[in-house]
């Protein structure tokens, strides 16, 4: 988004979660592209990239941000299942380890370990971070074409293919998040604004 407050929050729980599975499947599969795009994506995080914001970011290739952002997936803190492929994608781009810490414990980290744990490349002062942006695009720009665009579809086939194999059982997990009890609790909580009881 514009400023320097979110790149993206992710989704507003304020809303009717009522059509959760259909919801889900759509953002899944906007996601999760049966083709792989072909042209590069620089992303420059100048605020918190959370939730839906992260799982979008998994989805560019080159990235900065401002020292204030703050990134995370904090779904399980109100039972909410991660989709779009996050759970996959976060694995294959930062490991194992890093994944389930951040997966589990629902912890927001800042700029600096999102750069050492490679959510990002680095970390960039807000008032150079599209400028950053925009260089780093001139110069993947200033090579051949064909060659960049190759690279780019074969890296990115091979990462929809295994994210594209998982998703039924995603969305079968998803679905069956979003039918507990514990999925009710955890947004009654959010909305309320306090510690969501799960005994």
């Amino acid at each position: 988004g514009a400023g320097d407050r979110a790149f993206s929050a992710g989704a507003d729980l304020s809303g009717d979660l009522s059509a959760g599975p259909e919801t889900a499947r759509v953002v899944s599969h906007a996601l999760l592209k049966q083709r792989a795009y072909s042209k590069p994506i620089v992303a420059a995080v100048n605020g918190d990239c959370i939730g839906g914001g992260l799982e979008l970011l998994l989805s560019t290739d080159i990235r900065a941000a401002a020292p204030h952002a703050r990134f995370g997936l904090p779904e399980v803190r109100w039972s909410i299942y991660p989709f779009g492929g996050a759970t996959v994608k976060l694995v294959q781009q930062i490991g194992y380890v890093h994944a389930m810490d951040l997966l589990l414990t629902a912890r927001l980290v800042d700029a600096a370990e999102a750069a050492r744990l490679g959510l990002v490349n680095r970390v960039v002062a807000a008032e150079a971070l599209m400028s950053w942006a925009l260089e780093t695009a001139q110069v993947v720009a200033g090579n051949s074409p064909t060659a960049v665009q190759a690279v780019k579809q074969q890296i990115s086939s091979t990462i929809a293919d295994h994210a594209l194999s998982r998703e039924a059982l995603e969305q079968e997990l998803g679905d069956r998040v979003r039918a507990s009890d514990h999925f009710r609790e955890g947004v009654r909580a959010f909305l309320e604004k306090r510690r969501p009881d799960y005994t």
